[in-house]
């Protein structure tokens, strides 16, 4: 049922924010001391990297299209749950391993700053496996947010075209 997978989505989105804001503590320590350096390059890199990611992709999008999604659309518009309800508990579960697919690439150190699109992320550049991993998480948390996306829509055209038919 559709607070279930909403429930889902804030969990998984509140504990992405707080991984999120430890990476943004991190990312400003670097920055008390002028020339000096806390964190070493590589590691500010890696921070960048999956601070961009997980704030946009595990933080942002599950909670304002997910959480709010599934609890707020529903109860607006008097509905039982959201229009594909298997399409919103597959875009709920697809963020699982796309976060697993992260983690993968922390731990392989997928550090290259903003640039993780081929060609700059290429071999000569990271040597590691770690920038296939994130990639492949980008593109299942982006396909997550697509789908999420299409059923938000297509609730809400349902909501408008009740309304709009009742009058």
């Amino acid at each position: 049922d559709h607070k279930r997978v909403g429930m889902i989505y804030t969990l998984l989105g509140l504990w992405s924010g707080f991984v999120g804001l430890s990476f943004s503590l991190l990312i400003r320590v670097n920055f008390l001391e002028p020339y000096y350096n806390v964190i070493s390059l590589d590691c500010y890199n890696f921070l960048i990297t999956n601070h961009g990611i997980i704030m946009i992709f595990f933080f942002l999008m599950p909670i304002l299209i997910g959480g709010f999604g599934n609890y707020l659309i529903p109860l607006v518009g008097g509905l039982s749950d959201l229009n594909l309800p298997r399409l919103n508990a597959l875009s709920a579960w697809l963020l699982i391993p796309s976060m697993a697919f992260l983690l993968v690439s922390m731990c392989l150190g997928a550090g290259i700053g903003w640039t993780f699109y081929p060609p700059l992320s290429s071999s000569l550049f990271s040597s590691s496996n770690g920038v296939d991993f994130l990639m492949f998480s980008l593109h299942l948390a982006g396909a997550s947010s697509i789908f999420s996306s299409i059923n938000f829509i297509c609730t809400l055209y349902s909501i408008f075209m009740t309304n709009n038919y009742s009058r």
